[in-house]
C-alpha cells in the first residue's frame, strides 16, 4: 500500500505542472497587458492589490510546492527577493495555485525561503491570469503593465529576473534636474 501511495503523489506532483494544449484554451495575461484586479491576503496579513503595486515594479509568481518545475523556480526567486528586499520601488509576492496555507507555510519553513506569499485554496485569482501552467512569472512596470511573463518551458534563471527587474526599475527613476 506504501508503494501505491507514493506513487499516487509523485503522479499528482507532475501533473500539477502540466500544461493541458487543448486549441487555444490557454489565455495568459500577456506582456503589454494591464495586470488584472485581484486583491490577496499575504501570509504576514498584509494585504496585496493591483492598486497597491501602482508604482512599484512587481514580480508576481504563481505556483504549487508539489510542482517539480516550482520547487526549482523558486529559490531563483528568492535570491531576487534577497537583493530587492529593502528597495521599495519593487514588489515582490508568490501565490499559489490551489493550495493549504499550512501546506505553502509548512513548504517555506522547510526550505527557509522568506519572500512573500499567499496561499489561495483555489484557482480564484489564477484564473484572472491564466487557465493553465506553472509556474508563471509576470513582472510589470510602475504603471501595472506586465513587461515580461515567464513560464516553465524553460524556468526562468536569475538574470533572466534580475535583468527584467533591473530595466524596470532603471525606467522608473526620476530624472535628474
Amino acid at each position: 500500500m506504501n508503494r501505491l501511495g507514493f506513487v499516487l503523489l509523485m503522479w499528482l506532483g507532475c501533473i500539477s505542472c502540466i500544461r493541458e494544449n487543448v486549441g487555444e484554451s490557454i489565455q495568459y495575461v500577456q506582456p503589454g497587458d494591464r495586470l488584472p484586479d485581484f486583491t490577496v491576503e499575504l501570509s504576514d496579513g498584509t494585504i496585496l492589490s493591483r492598486h497597491s503595486l501602482v508604482g512599484k515594479v512587481s514580480v508576481l509568481v504563481f505556483f504549487h510546492t508539489e510542482c517539480p518545475d516550482c520547487q526549482r523556480e523558486l529559490p531563483v526567486v528568492q535570491k531576487l527577493y534577497e537583493y530587492y528586499r529593502e528597495d521599495a520601488r519593487v514588489e515582490i509576492v508568490c501565490i499559489s495555485r490551489e493550495e493549504a496555507a499550512d501546506e505553502v507555510a509548512m513548504y517555506w519553513r522547510q526550505h527557509e525561503l522568506t519572500l512573500p506569499y499567499s496561499a489561495q485554496p483555489d484557482r480564484n485569482v489564477y484564473a484572472l491570469f491564466s487557465e493553465e501552467g506553472i509556474p508563471l512569472v509576470y513582472i510589470s512596470d510602475a504603471d501595472g503593465i506586465v513587461r515580461y511573463l515567464f513560464t516553465d518551458d524553460p524556468i526562468a534563471s536569475y538574470t533572466d529576473l534580475y535583468e527584467a527587474v533591473s530595466v524596470l526599475v532603471e525606467q522608473d527613476l526620476p530624472l535628474p534636474l
